[in-house]
């Protein structure tokens, strides 16, 4: 008896084994669509993830030094690589969503970025537009790695040979970004924002007679319990006067039946709430009028001399550091290729304002739409990136910033804050790319 009790308990395991074994491809098989309907249900859940995973790269104390910085760069990278996904995923989740809500969901629903329009359309308009912004977005995800693994390979003659060709790649994938636009300036970035996925959410759902009996908390008929008068209201003595309520964010109980008065909103919510409603003369423009088109040479030469900056700039980099020698750090410190580049931005610039001066009605005063002035002074900003650059670093900025260093050393949490910055000053100090706005 024994014996034939462990025999069907064996052979009951066995053809369990087999049944969960043969589960298992399905159940891989399912797991993409399992992980993607997650993602899209709980956006706001995965970018905090994202964003602490980035977070420990950044302020891990040595994390980027030595040995230790290819490792961490390779975690942040991941990170960067995952998220790129995610955006995929969440831009499928919001193309379905729209096609299912009604024009009532669809007008209560916050108004996009003019960014999110304009990208959204390209992307809807051309499926290679969405290849290429996306490969552009991995090569910028992933540069400094790259730039480390030459370098580790290679020494610094490696690390500018890949330095070269990831600035030449870059170029030519914004030219063909330039070019299906149909002479348009790229905008940065060339795909939308994860905040701009996350709001496509799903329709809500209508709730049926019986969904609502079960949410009210006295299921029953008042004029069944109380009659035809409803609910008897005795009159109001003296001690029952309606209490002095001054503060309307503070919940308020009514003296004779105890019922809660519903909060009224706040004059910031209320104000808030109407500016995502408002219409906006870019509202109402077709997307492609969002961004201006370049149709003067002049102005296709600014755009094309910005997006080649990059280029020019490494190529005399690598020029001078073969001309004094890769070893020290004389060729670092060398003020031409630096005077050079911030020459060829700003005249860049300068040229764009003169062909919109001449092609819009108002110039970049008044005649630019809110994603232009948007992108012209996230440019303009960028141009504060060359106190981190080659020569005026090496001379300028390099000394100020380890005198900040020095100063921390020694105090207490300033001190993590110093560790911080000084492993900040050696991408600075090493990587071409630490300092990139392109």
């Amino acid at each position: 008896m024994a014996a034939s009790s462990i025999w069907r308990s064996a052979n009951a395991t066995l053809r369990s084994a087999a049944a969960a074994t043969s589960e298992l491809p399905q159940m891989a098989r399912n797991l993409p669509e399992i992980y993607a309907e997650y993602v899209a249900s709980n956006a706001h859940s995965v970018g905090q993830v994202e964003s602490t995973l980035r977070s420990l790269t950044y302020l891990l104390p040595g994390a980027r030094l030595n040995d230790s910085e290819l490792a961490s760069e390779s975690v942040h990278t991941f990170v960067q690589i995952l998220s790129i996904y995610h955006d995929h995923l969440l831009k499928k989740k919001s193309q379905s969503v729209s096609v299912c809500k009604t024009p009532s969901q669809k007008a209560a629903q916050p108004k996009p970025s003019h960014h999110a329009r304009y990208t959204m359309f390209w992307q809807d308009s051309s499926s290679f537009y969405t290849r290429i912004a996306t490969i552009l977005k991995v090569v910028q995800y992933t540069e400094l790695l790259w730039e480390m693994t030459a370098r580790r390979r290679d020494a610094e003659r490696g690390r500018w040979r890949c330095v070269m060709l990831l600035e030449s790649f870059k170029a030519l994938l914004r030219l063909i970004l330039l070019r299906l636009t149909n002479s348009r300036p790229v905008v940065t970035p060339p795909l939308p924002l994860r905040e701009d996925l996350a709001q496509q959410e799903e329709p809500a759902e209508d709730f049926s007679e019986e969904d609502m009996k079960l949410l009210d908390p006295i299921p029953f008929e008042l004029k069944d319990a109380f009659g035809e008068a409803g609910i008897p209201t005795p009159p109001m003595s003296d001690s029952d006067k309606m209490p002095i309520h001054n503060n309307p964010s503070d919940p308020f109980s009514m003296p004779r039946t105890g019922f809660t008065m519903p909060t009224l909103p706040t004059p910031e919510a209320v104000s808030n709430y109407l500016l995502e409603h408002v219409i906006t003369p870019d509202d109402i423009k077709p997307v492609q009028q969002l961004v201006h088109r370049l149709t003067s040479i002049r102005g296709q030469a600014a755009e094309v001399l910005y997006i080649l900056r990059p280029v020019i700039y490494a190529a005399l980099m690598q020029r001078v550091a073969r001309t004094y020698g890769h070893e020290g750090t004389k060729w670092k410190k060398a003020w031409s290729p630096w005077l050079i580049g911030l020459s060829i931005e700003y005249f860049a610039r300068q040229l764009a304002k003169q062909d919109l001066a001449s092609q819009v009605p108002g110039g970049t005063k008044s005649g630019l739409s809110a994603l232009e002035r948007e992108e012209f002074t996230k440019r303009g900003w960028n141009m504060a990136w060359w106190g981190m650059r080659g020569a005026f670093y090496e001379n300028v900025t390099k000394g100020a910033v380890m005198k900040v260093v020095d100063g921390l050393k020694g105090r207490p949490v300033l001190d993590l804050v110093g560790g911080v910055v000084e492993d900040y000053e050696h991408l600075w100090a090493n990587y071409w790319f630490s300092t990139s706005t392109m």
